[in-house]
């Protein structure tokens, strides 16, 4: 609502004590009010600078004589359609001489309008750049910028456009520590500036570390106000969700048995063809969880969907219990025995117009006991769904309620539920807690461990690093489609992380 994107229906928003009812982000910005948003906001194939003035470009004059020109030539294609038409000259001459006129009419037109002031451009951003602590080539593309220059280009965006209250959603969530650690200066200067930020954010120590004041929401109210001096992460994770959490990670030690998965040689393309995994090789056994860590958009979506079956691999195998899956559609995959919790839980997770039973049985609906084969049994479907809310403690009205009224947390619950209703002898999850609460995040670390001690091999990719620390028996890091270090928890930090994260080799 802050910045437009919804409109409030009750209460006011008041800026600099005035009231300002905001109809969309353009009305918010004209406020002074900026978002640099959690997905960012970028054109790939253009540049710095044209992103940062995109919508609000500085022009070049006008170019009066094309203009003049453009109008004379406009007027001569219509006279001279006109005598054809009179003199009934043959079409295909009329045509091909009117279509000449226009076209140098068109361009005469494009070539008056008012240009791009690429130079102004390149200069704005480099004032703002220099003033702010924010190093980044104008030119450069942004499809070629590594995540952390990216969300720089998307300070400098609403810094051009004189935002003086800056809100960042999830700012850190696709950082390494130290970049991190930059980014935090980055807000310092702004604050030093004069500028209010508002931080939203899950990680408790980070807002214990920059914040000057905290307000907690719960289900879309505010449930507590305090300073970092007054408060504790436990007790701010007890205000988030209305109990005590706790926030450490309880398993024993890992007790290794046989290869589950094994990955060898792995390619894969992304989506333009270009090469996201590149010869990829590791295993997982059985009883052990193996983290993947790294950066968003180094090649752990599609690693995730070669070895679920989503996605074609180029070369390399990935074999389930001795069984080549790597040709394997989803539903084959999936009937192997991989369990899959997909990055995005509303768009590769459930279907929202569908009930909580619907979901529930989404993979199995064609097997007994929920059909026989050509009609579901509706009734056995809707029992499963209500053991599995009451067992994995699904806050929902009813098991008929669509997945798209529950929250987030509970939206994932109901995928978990559906994942591990079943023996699988492979789980699969990917950014398992991915924007939900506390409360959530400790269940769902809780079940992950019970699966592996249950004897399921574990395989989860995740960019949150205390998570991947916490959970994790082994860990991968994934940078630029490679594994560049394998580890364990006992063996290194999440400093060390992040460095292999941004391209350093163990």
């Amino acid at each position: 609502m802050m910045y437009g994107l919804y409109s409030a229906t009750e209460g006011d928003i008041l800026v600099d004590g005035e009231v300002r009812a905001f109809h969309g982000p353009s009305d918010a910005i004209a406020a002074g009010i900026g978002m640099v948003h959690q997905h960012f906001m970028l054109v790939p194939v253009m540049s710095v600078a044209e992103n940062v003035v995109l919508g609000v470009e500085p022009l070049k004059e006008k170019r009066t004589p094309w203009m003049f020109f453009g109008l004379v030539a406009a007027t001569l294609g219509l006279l001279l359609t006109m005598v054809f038409n009179l003199f009934g000259v043959e079409e295909g001459i009329e045509g091909g001489m009117v279509a000449l006129l226009a076209a140098f009419a068109g361009l005469a037109w494009i070539l008056h309008k008012d240009a791009l002031d690429i130079a102004e451009s390149r200069s704005e951003v480099e004032e703002i750049s220099a003033k702010y602590g924010l190093a980044v080539d104008p030119d450069a593309l942004i499809e070629d910028l590594p995540v952390g220059l990216q969300q720089r280009v998307e300070i400098i965006k609403v810094l051009f456009r004189e935002a003086e209250i800056i809100i960042f959603d999830e700012p850190t969530a696709v950082l390494t520590p130290q970049e991190v650690e930059e980014f935090f200066g980055i807000m310092r200067s702004l604050q030093a500036d004069g500028k209010g930020v508002i931080f939203i954010t899950h990680k408790l120590n980070e807002i214990n570390e920059v914040c000057d004041r905290i307000t907690v929401l719960r289900r879309g109210k505010v449930v507590g106000e305090t300073t970092p001096a007054e408060s504790t992460e436990q007790g701010l994770a007890e205000m988030m969700v209305g109990r005590p959490v706790d926030l450490q990670v309880h398993k024993a030690d890992a007790k290794p048995g046989d290869v589950v998965l094994e990955v060898q040689h792995l390619t894969v393309d992304d989506d333009r063809g270009h090469p996201a995994v590149s010869d990829v090789s590791f295993s997982v056994r059985a009883g052990e969880i193996v983290g993947v860590a790294g950066i968003q958009g180094n090649g752990q979506t599609e690693l995730v969907e070669a070895i679920t079956g989503l996605r074609p691999g180029i070369s390399g195998a990935t074999i389930l219990n001795g069984e080549d899956i790597s040709q394997g559609t989803p539903r084959h995959v999936h009937d192997a025995g991989v369990a899959h919790i997909p990055e995005d839980r509303q768009r590769m997770g459930l279907v929202l117009p569908f009930t909580v039973t619907e979901n529930v049985v989404l993979n199995t609906y064609h097997l007994e006991p929920f059909s026989n084969g050509t009609v579901m049994d509706w009734s056995a479907s809707k029992a499963a769904a209500e053991r599995l809310i009451e067992q994995y403690d699904v806050r929902t009205p009813s098991a008929e309620a669509p997945a798209s009224t529950l929250s987030g947390g509970n939206q994932q619950k109901v995928i978990v539920a559906r994942e591990f209703s079943r023996t699988a002898p492979l789980v699969v999850a990917s950014q398992p807690t991915r924007g939900i609460d506390v409360g959530s995040i400790e269940y769902i670390h809780e079940r992950i461990v019970e699966q592996r001690d249950n004897g399921a091999a574990i395989l989860i990719v995740s960019t949150e690093l205390d998570e991947i620390m916490a959970l994790s028996d082994r860990i991968l890091v994934m940078y630029e489609g490679r594994i560049v270090a394998e580890t364990t928890p006992d063996d290194t930090t999440t400093t060390d992380l992040g460095l292999y994260m941004a391209g350093a080799t163990a």
